[in-house]
């Protein structure tokens, strides 16, 4: 059976995206939902962010060399962006692609704590070597607390 190149690359992402994930030692219902915040997060996150921008749809297909119908076929969830094309949609909005691709939450740490790890990041070996263990335990002190209180 002879796929489209949609399909190929779409399939190719897919297959990337959950070989990296259970590699990295995410469980199969980890990687669904990763995947599931990706597709369906897309559509609802750039109609919001277009419309924040003041652009209209037309505005976004222009700038980023599309045919209106395709932005529309993005915000209303019938099609989905190429990475090339979330770069072009990244660029014209002026946001990152993870903005694009993945709620508040579902992101990496808040400014705060981005630059509290950087700054540890240029620490001494033994010294990271002490906040992670020092991190590690109140989360394992943190995790533990919770799932006592979820099974009450």
């Amino acid at each position: 059976m002879r796929q489209e190149p949609f399909e190929l690359y779409f399939s190719t992402v897919m297959g990337t995206i959950v070989n990296n994930s259970l590699i990295s030692g995410l469980t199969l219902p980890e990687v669904i939902h990763i995947m599931a915040v990706i597709f369906m997060t897309i559509p609802e996150t750039l109609s919001r962010i277009r419309k924040d921008k003041g652009l209209s749809q037309q505005a976004l297909a222009d700038a980023i060399g599309l045919h209106v119908n395709q932005i529309k076929r993005y915000e209303n969830g019938s099609s989905q962006p190429s990475l090339e094309t979330l770069k072009k949609i990244s660029k014209a909005l002026r946001v990152s692609i993870d903005s694009l691709v993945f709620d508040a939450e579902d992101m990496g740490p808040s400014e705060v704590l981005r630059l509290q790890f950087e700054a540890i990041a240029r620490m001494p070996e033994e010294e990271q070597a002490i906040i992670l263990e020092l991190l590690e335990g109140m989360i394992i002190k943190y995790e533990t607390r919770r799932w006592a209180t979820q099974r009450r």
